[in-house]
């Protein structure tokens, strides 16, 4: 296998760490992506249409398992690791790899949060990140009034960095952003 094609290759065993594991989209995983598309912040910062259809949220799922194969990242429902309920969405994205730097994302439906599922999505995602050579830093942009993202990246041991103003397009607008920064160990 060539370098490029173990750096795009899907994990052989699916990220895990605490109560969730790292899986590829099913299709039934469209009732969580419309459910996450009511949040009213989810859809603003991704691909995810507000308010979706279930054919919307479908051909949303459709889309992030062609991410690995589009050369982009690798897009992965978070699935409870008891149940394998999709109790969110965790994003790895390569655009920069080729410096060593990834960016990293995260969402829990609003139903599943506050039990320490975002912290377990970042912590996997990042182990995950660490498989993969060129990879040096993982960042995340955190809007600085988004407290409860802040304190994931903290968890996880990400440094917050100086607030960028204007600083990382969200929603279409440049918008004030926190780099988080984790170095690979």
């Amino acid at each position: 296998m060539s370098a490029d094609d173990e750096l795009w290759a899907w994990p052989a065993v699916a990220p895990t760490a605490g109560s969730v594991r790292l899986r590829r989209f099913r299709d039934d995983d469209v009732v969580a992506a419309m459910a996450l598309s009511l949040d009213p912040y989810v859809p603003r910062i991704g691909t995810l249409p507000p308010r979706a259809s279930a054919a919307q949220a479908l051909d949303w799922v459709v889309a992030q398992r062609r991410r690995p194969a589009q050369r982009v990242g690798f897009s992965f429902a978070v699935g409870d690791r008891d149940t394998d309920d999709c109790v969110g969405f965790a994003g790895l994205w390569l655009r920069h790899v080729d410096q060593g730097l990834v960016t990293a994302g995260y969402a829990v439906l609003p139903a599943a949060r506050g039990a320490g599922r975002a912290s377990d999505a970042l912590r996997a995602l990042t182990a995950f990140a660490w498989t993969k050579l060129p990879v040096q830093r993982v960042e995340l942009h955190v809007e600085p009034w988004n407290l409860a993202s802040c304190r994931v990246a903290e968890r996880v041991g990400y440094e917050a960095g100086e607030l960028l103003a204007r600083g990382h397009e969200i929603g279409g607008e440049l918008r004030d952003v926190v780099p988080y920064v984790l170095t690979r160990p």
